[in-house]
């Protein structure tokens, strides 16, 4: 499992994410990539307001604040789904 995080360094909002997320990073043991959105004018484009934003694949889960629930809910269902692929391959 791999999120994203689309942060700016000067972003103290964006830190407070970052840390928020290290618990659920150790429970569920995912993989955060860090992109700092002024380093790519296209994300600057697309999310500079919304920044921090949390991405699931091509899905985005929250933005701003962590959003526990809907994380939550995203792990959760990654979980399903990889137990789901385990038990069809036995």
């Amino acid at each position: 499992m791999k999120l994203t995080l689309l942060s700016r360094e000067y972003c103290s909002l964006c830190h407070q994410m970052r840390a928020a997320l290290g618990p659920y990073q150790v429970q569920y043991g995912f993989t955060l990539e860090i992109i700092d959105v002024d380093e790519h004018p296209e994300l600057e484009e697309k999310y500079n307001e919304l920044v921090p934003v949390l991405l699931g694949g091509g899905t985005e889960i929250c933005h701003w604040f962590l959003d526990e629930a809907r994380l939550k809910a995203w792990l959760e269902e990654q979980v399903r789904h990889k137990e789901k692929g385990r038990g069809m391959n036995r």
